[in-house]
Formats: C-alpha cells, sequence, structure tokens
C-alpha cells in the first residue's frame, strides 16, 4: 500500500503502518510508534501482546487491576480509505476519539467544498491521492483524543496494534 505509506509520510506520521486492521466493523491502516523501553520491559517480565478481547473483560475484576501491563505502542493516527469524501465523516467518527484521523481520497474526491467544511470542523484530516500516486494534505487531522479521555477498546486497540508490530515487524514470519 504505498499510497497509505505516502499519506502517513505527507501528514508528518511517523512510525510503523500497520494495514487491515479491523476496527469497528471496518478496515483501516494505522501508524503506530513501538516504545522501546516499554516493550523491552514486557519481554523480559513475560507481558506478551494481549491482543484477546476477552482478556480485557479481566479488567473489571477488582483483584486483577494491578496486572495490566503498559501500553508498549502509542497510535499516532489512524488512516482510512475512502473512494467518495461523503463517507469520510461516517468512517472517521468514532475513530477520531482514540487518535488523530485522517481519511485518504482520490484528489478528484475534493471538488465539491462541504464535506471538506464537515471534516474540518470535526479535526479528521484529509490526504489526496492523484493518479500518480502523489499523496497531499489537504487539511491537517487534530488530535481530540484528549477531550475524550481513554477507554477499554481504546487499550484493547492497541494490544492488538502491538501484537500486529510484533508478528509482522520486530518477529516477521520465517
Amino acid at each position: 500500500m504505498p499510497s497509505l505509506q505516502q499519506a502517513a509520510t505527507a501528514l508528518g506520521w511517523r512510525g510503523q503502518l500497520i494495514t487491515e486492521v479491523a476496527v469497528l466493523g471496518q478496515r483501516v491502516s494505522a501508524l503506530v510508534r513501538v516504545r522501546e523501553d516499554v516493550h523491552r520491559w514486557r519481554m523480559e517480565n513475560g507481558w506478551p501482546p494481549e491482543p484477546d478481547p476477552s482478556w480485557f473483560r479481566s479488567w473489571f475484576e477488582p483483584e486483577l487491576h494491578d496486572q495490566i501491563p503498559v501500553p508498549a505502542v502509542d497510535l499516532v493516527g489512524v488512516l482510512v480509505t475512502e473512494s467518495r469524501a461523503g463517507r469520510a465523516l461516517r468512517s472517521c467518527g468514532t475513530l477520531m476519539t482514540l487518535a488523530p484521523c485522517a481519511v485518504v481520497l482520490p484528489s478528484s474526491q475534493t471538488s465539491d467544498p462541504w464535506p471538506l467544511v464537515e471534516l474540518d470542523f470535526y479535526g479528521i484530516g484529509v490526504v489526496t491521492i492523484d493518479e500518480e500516486g502523489d499523496a497531499s494534505v489537504a487539511i491537517s487531522p487534530e488530535d481530540r483524543s484528549q477531550e475524550f479521555g481513554g477507554s477499554v477498546f481504546g487499550r484493547w486497540l492497541l494490544e492488538l496494534l502491538y501484537h500486529r508490530v510484533m508478528t509482522s515487524v520486530l518477529s516477521p514470519p520465517r
């Protein structure tokens, strides 16, 4: 997915691009940065990634609260590919509560100003990809995650992304 990497680069996002992440009924891409010190500590102390959502049910059992590992990745941003600007708000709406979210659109979809004004109002970024595959930032995304606070879902997503980084980037299959 060179256009997604180019979109992340155009936004100034640095880290590992994880594609095809199933989140809230759709497939998105996430850019994460590994927290090397935390990753090292977790590996040395037997805390591998916990991508199974049922594991997080233990968070609601008070006797297990002291056994939650520190997140080993930071979510830099979420990229959602759409073919039309009109669907971008629905695609990014919930995701913008977790990290900056940008929709990747064909450059031909930016001629109508209304969807772009609405996306800008909500802090959703827009990156256009032209016919040659070059990325350009039409609207910079805002980080609104602090307005919404953390969630169990967001914490689980960090574990899922950590798992994906571990299996595809840090320890690629042989």
